[in-house]
């Protein structure tokens, strides 16, 4: 057993056919600090490596014709039981397949996914994954949106990195996470910083009045605002939620 699976350390591992593409993103900025830190872990684990043929070859064409590929479920089975095998049984990990079917990723479940030990991400290619294998292993569809992507890879990292800045210690202070667009399920506020004067442009001279809870009032109605006129739905909900917890509290 490798010691970032034996550890405590939230880890993600990705079974993928390009593991040469990793940390990638991952390995800057905020993400990349964590790694250094070892706040979490990552380890990616080739499916090719998990063929038995002397071409090691991932894909057959789908069964009733079709263009394109399949990627088998035979050979993406051996490579997640061997991860279920050398995973602890104490460990709480989520079994991740993005998928533009899958349900659609937002910030409750970055949190929901922070909260567990650790991510499998299976990463498709071709057509996808035979469906067999999503079912049986019981796999997690997640969608970043409504677009298809070459491959599983570039979603992985999308979906690493909305987690892993939630984990303890990644973003230092926790404050700055909780007043991110859809924590509070807003839009963020506007943000302004020096030069005071830029192009003849000032910034609302609320801002600069050190009364911490005018400027407070200010931002709360600023982030309604921007999200009333930019994403009505949210909006909608934000309003639906508040009326909900105004009637329990009568």
């Amino acid at each position: 057993m490798t010691q970032a699976m034996a550890s405590k350390v939230w880890a993600a591992h990705l079974l993928t056919l390009f593991p040469e593409m990793f940390p990638g993103p991952l390995g800057h900025s905020l993400a990349g600090r964590g790694l250094k830190k070892q706040l979490w872990s990552l380890e990616c684990h080739n499916i090719r490596d998990f063929a038995t043929d002397k071409h090691a070859n991932v894909d057959s064409p789908p069964f009733g014709g079709g263009h394109g590929m399949v990627m088998r479920p035979d050979v993406i089975g051996r490579a997640i039981e061997h991860l279920q095998d050398n995973l602890p049984d104490s460990h709480d990990i989520a079994f991740v397949y993005p998928s533009p079917r899958g349900r659609l990723l937002d910030q409750k479940m970055a949190r929901q996914l922070s909260q567990k030990d650790g991510m499998v991400i299976v990463c498709g290619r071709y057509e996808g994954l035979d469906q067999r294998a999503i079912e049986h292993y019981q796999l997690e569809e997640v969608s970043i949106g409504d677009y298809v992507l070459s491959g599983g890879e570039q979603a992985a990292m999308v979906i690493l990195d909305a987690v892993i800045r939630l984990l303890p210690g990644v973003m230092g202070k926790e404050i700055s996470h909780l007043e991110d667009s859809f924590e509070t399920g807003l839009l963020e506020h506007h943000h302004y910083t020096q030069p005071r004067d830029w192009k003849g442009l000032e910034p609302p001279e609320i801002l600069l009045s050190g009364h911490h809870q005018n400027i407070a009032k200010w931002r709360a109605e600023n982030a309604r605002d921007i999200t009333a006129s930019r994403r009505p739905d949210l909006m909608a909900a934000y309003m639906a939620k508040k009326h909900l917890n105004t009637e329990d509290k009568d």
